[in-house]
């Protein structure tokens, strides 16, 4: 098969949460186990960082990746999902994996894959894993998929567990508590690995706690540290929190490994271009000034939309979709009453239809009109806008994925 070929029969042949939604979740990790032993048991062969959280994983992914690139190693990055094209999930020092390791790897293992039924989230963690293993990483950094305790990833054995904050999100399969949702993420948590927690509220906090005692690691709560305030590339505002995680995290590294005060100072102001991680609060035009971001839950847009407010601007206009198994009663509350919305549906099977959307925001005194395309929303924002407008262009990762 051809690259577009073989990326075509991972999207299409096998049941992957991004396009499918509940019928994806799988309920343990016998598959990922089987995978795992059928390639050799590669999540062995390299040292890891694991990170799981409702928001912010990708963010300290990549701002571990670029200190430790910047300290002069040879750095694995596993992140999903991806934005553009399906190889930005693997990386090694901010390069995407080859089109031919993919093609073969996919082609070696498809009979194996076909007769597991595995999901597309468990042949690419075993992809990402033979490729470290194989192209002799120093260190890579996991991201978790949705959860953490059944997640795909949740076979390495890390030198230090990381855990970002805890949101509602996909609460139809972590759970409707904050607790629920903390216990799967918490599932990360191995024996004598310390874990580092990024943000914590006195309901999860004891979750946490509970799971490092039977585990017997050691817990770092990163916002109580007192840190240095750093500069970074990466200017959302809900980035200074994920800074002082990824400073904890940096802490218990230093262990393993030589990282000076130069590598983190230039990993932080340069994950961009170390990674090339893109679609946080990230600048598309100027004249009218358009931003986009991917925060799409209540957690993350309270933050986001926060910033917006403080900028200074004419009209605010905003492009926005979401996928149809997204809880809008979060989310709606939180729009401003005062921006002309762009409706429209992200071009992927999950998508909400813009005119549900734009009724459902209706019910908020949320006005706008509904466009056929992400693209047609956001020309027209642009053609409709005067240069001291300000556009904001979000609600899913889709959305913002088919602008940039």
């Amino acid at each position: 098969m051809t690259y577009q070929e073989t990326i075509e029969w991972m999207f299409k042949q096998l049941p992957m949460y991004q396009t499918q939604g509940a019928s994806a979740f799988k309920k343990d990790l016998t598959n990922t186990l089987l995978l795992a032993k059928h390639l050799n048991n590669p999540e062995n062969g390299f040292k890891s960082v694991h990170v799981a959280g409702t928001n912010g994983k990708g963010s300290v992914s990549n701002m571990l990746a670029s200190i430790l690139q910047e300290a002069g190693y040879k750095v694995g990055l596993y992140t999903s999902p991806h934005l553009k094209d399906f190889r930005e999930r693997i990386k090694i020092n901010g390069q995407d994996i080859s089109k031919e390791f993919v093609m073969d790897f996919m082609d070696k293992n498809k009979p194996f894959f076909e007769a597991s039924q595995l999901s597309f989230f468990e042949m690419t963690v075993g992809l990402a894993f033979d490729y470290f293993t194989k192209e002799r990483v120093d260190v890579a950094i996991i991201e978790t998929g949705m959860g953490g305790r059944l997640d795909s990833t949740n076979i390495v054995t890390p030198l230090v567990s990381v855990i970002t904050n805890i949101g509602f999100d996909h609460i139809q399969f972590l759970g409707d508590t904050l607790e629920k949702i903390a216990f799967e993420k918490a599932g990360i948590i191995k024996n004598n690995v310390p874990v580092v927690i990024g943000e914590y509220t006195p309901e999860t906090k004891t979750v946490f706690e509970n799971k490092a005692k039977e585990m017997q690691s050691d817990i770092i709560f990163a916002l109580d540290e007192d840190f240095p305030v750093y500069d970074s590339d990466l200017t959302g505002d809900y980035q200074k929190q994920n800074r002082k995680t990824v400073l904890a995290t940096v802490n218990v590294l230093k262990h393993y490994f030589d990282i000076n005060e130069e590598a983190l100072v230039n990993g932080l102001l340069n994950v961009v271009k170390n990674t090339g991680f893109m679609g946080r609060w990230q600048v598309i035009h100027q004249n009218p000034t358009a931003f986009c971001d991917s925060a799409h839950n209540s957690h993350g847009l309270k933050i986001v939309l926060n910033q917006i407010a403080q900028q200074k601007f004419k009209d605010l206009r905003i492009v926005f979709g979401v996928v149809n198994d997204k809880d809008l009663t979060e989310i709606l509350p939180l729009m401003p009453k005062n921006a002309i919305y762009y409706f429209c549906k992200p071009n992927v099977m999950r998508g909400l239809d813009a005119k549900i959307l734009q009724e459902r925001f209706l019910d908020y005194d949320l006005k706008g009109e509904v466009y056929s395309s992400v693209t047609d929303a956001y020309k027209n924002a642009l053609t409709d806008a005067d240069k001291t407008d300000f556009i904001y262009v979000g609600g899913s990762t889709f959305v913002v994925a088919e602008i940039l």
